[in-house]
């Protein structure tokens, strides 16, 4: 019943990139310009490169490094945030090293990471790790912050260990604003691995790209950039998948699960038979008690 809306939706997303490929298409084809190649040609020239001479020469390699660099940052970034969340004398203590640091562009400091680590990948993935590292870093602290006090109060006076504490408590609460930065980063981290690859390098995307240019080879160059669009949008892809996933509570607890998970009880509500309705209850017999005040106060942890 439900698929016939669910692939009209996945068609939906190509319209737009089709009718853009569409119009590029038609204009390069007679515009002549040496800057803008055929689509054609671009095509022809990203399968005899891409499929599949330089994906281990280039394409592995640039992977490899924001793998590493982006999977520091989220060790990191989530065991520095829950720390700094959870006190806040350590929080006032290190926000004007975090602010100073943060503010500092990641690119500025390649010559940095060169005299560091040298022209190898490690200075690549520290790069990556440190422009990556603060929207996670933030974003937990956040997180963590929200947590209602009460929760906690009630775990120590349970005495639950820290460690369950951790694991049940404060990271499923801190757990959606954390997966929102994980998402920004994934997107810096890109850029970071691009621009860190066309500064002493002798692979990957951003090396290929700016040699391309340097060398005048214009189709190489756009090929190198559809491939780090594709890259992007698969990264993109399954990280959504991996969320949806972990997060499917807190999806259901918004009411995001989308039309298939509510229309069983839209269907009861429009028979006019409800769960209650079963046991010989009306509607009105469902409405939830008045919660006392007290009750549904909380505050934040400070």
């Amino acid at each position: 019943m439900r698929t016939a809306p669910r692939v009209s939706d996945f068609l939906l997303q190509f319209v737009l990139p089709g009718g853009l490929l569409l119009g590029y298409g038609v204009w390069s084809a007679q515009a002549d310009n040496f800057y803008f190649p055929p689509l054609t040609e671009i095509g022809s020239t990203f399968a005899d490169t891409w499929l599949f001479e330089r994906v281990p020469v280039d394409l592995l390699p640039s992977v490899s490094r924001l793998v590493a660099g982006y999977s520091l940052a989220v060790v990191v970034g989530v065991v520095a945030g829950i720390a700094l969340g959870l006190s806040r004398r350590a929080r006032l203590t290190s926000e004007p090293v975090v602010e100073f640091l943060r503010a500092l562009p990641a690119p500025a400091l390649i010559p940095f990471a060169l005299l560091l680590f040298g022209t190898g990948t490690n200075s690549k993935v520290f790069i990556i790790a440190l422009g990556t590292v603060w929207p996670i870093l933030l974003n937990t602290i956040d997180g963590v912050r929200g947590l209602e006090s009460q929760q906690l109060d009630m775990a120590r006076s349970y005495r639950i260990p820290s460690r369950s504490v951790l694991l049940h408590i404060i990271l499923p609460a801190a757990s959606p604003r954390i997966f929102a930065g994980m998402r920004t980063s994934l997107s810096i981290g890109i850029i970071l691995m691009v621009i860190s690859e066309m500064v002493a390098s002798a692979n990957g995307l951003g090396y290929f790209i700016l040699q391309s240019q340097r060398g005048f080879e214009i189709p190489e160059m756009w090929t190198g950039i559809v491939v780090i669009g594709l890259l992007g949008f698969v990264l993109n892809w399954l990280f959504l998948r991996v969320e949806a996933r972990v997060l499917f509570w807190h999806r259901g607890a918004k009411g995001l699960l989308g039309d298939s998970a509510a229309a069983p009880a839209v269907e009861s509500s429009a028979d006019g038979h409800g769960p209650d309705d079963a046991e010989g209850r009306g509607p009105e017999a469902a409405t939830a008690p008045d919660v006392p005040s007290t009750a549904r106060s909380s505050r934040p942890v400070s």
